[in-house]
């Protein structure tokens, strides 16, 4: 097992993967996101300083759960992350809809494309098993 020391209370736990903080701090920040979730929901137009300062969250952590899409902000919201690629503005996710399709695309090109084809090994007369005749 792998002891680590939990980034939020810093006491030590097991840690087995994920975020390397402890299984309350974990119960915690899940509260809290059900929390924010809520008040998303009854205040639809809130920015994400307005609901850091209600829910008392950090902007950094309500932007990693847009990215994660476990947030997502209405359509006619003026709330907005960055696209990870081009640095558009998204509702929720880490790229934009542009930069997923070219993503998509340049993937579909690479598989495509066909397989190398590596040469079989040549043997050589030298490596192999002889008998000698008694």
């Amino acid at each position: 097992m792998d002891v680590r020391t939990c980034k939020s209370c810093k006491r030590l736990f097991n840690y087995l993967s994920g975020p390397v903080i402890c299984p309350s701090c974990v119960e915690k920040l899940e509260q809290k996101f059900q929390e924010v979730k809520e008040f998303i929901r009854s205040n639809p137009h809130s920015s994400l300083q307005d609901v850091s300062e209600a829910k008392e969250v950090s902007v950094k952590q309500l932007k990693n759960w847009v990215r994660e899409e476990r947030l997502k902000f209405a359509d006619d919201s003026p709330v907005g992350i960055e696209c990870m690629n081009c640095g558009a503005m998204i509702k929720y996710g880490k790229y934009c809809e542009a930069c997923k399709g070219k993503m998509i695309n340049n993937l579909s090109h690479a598989v495509e494309e066909e397989p190398v084809k590596e040469a079989a090994p040549k043997r050589s007369d030298g490596n192999r098993m002889r008998f000698l005749d008694t």
